[in-house]
């Protein structure tokens, strides 16, 4: 009977063992989903069907509530009624009954009765600085002068009766840029240009050159006495600026 007493207990203990970590395991699980759905994160995507992870999230709670066709007509009624407008701004700024230059500024007078500064416009002085006034009482027959007008420099001849009988007595035909020396002056006796070779730049060196006008060190164009392209890579005549002779010896350039 002892024997049976100590096998019997030795029973109950081996099977007592293993059910207490069951039992700490389930309340530890218990424990841990009620920590998850008290802490949890509400998602506002709906997600279909079982498996989350293969299932494209639901975004309705973010679209528009207006249809594709009335955001689409809103946003062209928009855009063209803004083009609508500035069409309508700019037709009433520029169409005037005439227009007007007083001190450099530009008056737009419509119908008489509103006048309209635009001050885009160039200033008086800046009117002033694009001009340049030369003395040609100064300037001796048979010689040049250069100045400087707009940055660039202005080659003004004084020239012999005999330079003007050359340059009348050329070939058109046989020139470059063929041009009459009567087209390139208002005065025969005084050729106005820009010192400014018409191949890259340079400035042309005057009473040089086979035609006895001006040669470009540069690339060699050489130009007659009046101011044409005779030989070398220049592909035009030097050019002819903005001119008049407002009184007898008095020059304006611009």
């Amino acid at each position: 009977m002892a024997t049976l007493a100590t096998a019997s207990r030795l029973c109950l203990r081996t099977a007592a063992k293993p059910a207490v970590p069951a039992v700490r395991a389930l309340s530890t699980t218990a424990v841990r989903t009620d920590s998850a759905s008290a802490s949890g994160y509400s998602s506002p995507f709906k997600f279909q069907g079982e498996s989350k992870g293969s299932q494209i999230p639901n975004f309705g709670k973010y679209v528009s509530s207006g249809s594709e066709t009335k955001n689409k007509l809103y946003s062209y009624f928009m855009v063209g009624a803004l083009g609508a407008v500035s069409a309508a701004g700019a037709k009433s700024t520029v169409q005037a009954c005439w227009h007007d230059v007083r001190d450099g500024q530009l008056m737009v007078t419509d119908d008489g009765m509103t006048e309209f500064l635009v001050n885009m416009s160039a200033s008086a002085d800046v009117l002033a600085m694009a001009k340049v006034e030369v003395d040609l009482s100064s300037i001796p027959e048979g010689k040049n002068v250069i100045i400087k007008w707009r940055g660039k420099p202005v080659f003004i001849r004084h020239r012999t009766q005999d330079e003007i009988d050359q340059a009348n007595k050329v070939n058109i035909s046989a020139l470059r840029d063929p041009e009459e020396d009567s087209a390139r002056v208002k005065n025969p006796e005084w050729l106005i240009m820009l010192g400014v070779c018409t191949h890259l730049g340079c400035v042309p060196i005057g009473e040089a050159g086979d035609y006895g006008g001006w040669f470009c060190p540069c690339h060699g164009s050489h130009y007659d006495i009046s101011g044409r392209i005779r030989k070398g890579p220049a592909p035009l005549n030097l050019e002819i600026p903005e001119y008049d002779f407002p009184e007898d010896g008095k020059l304006v350039v611009g």
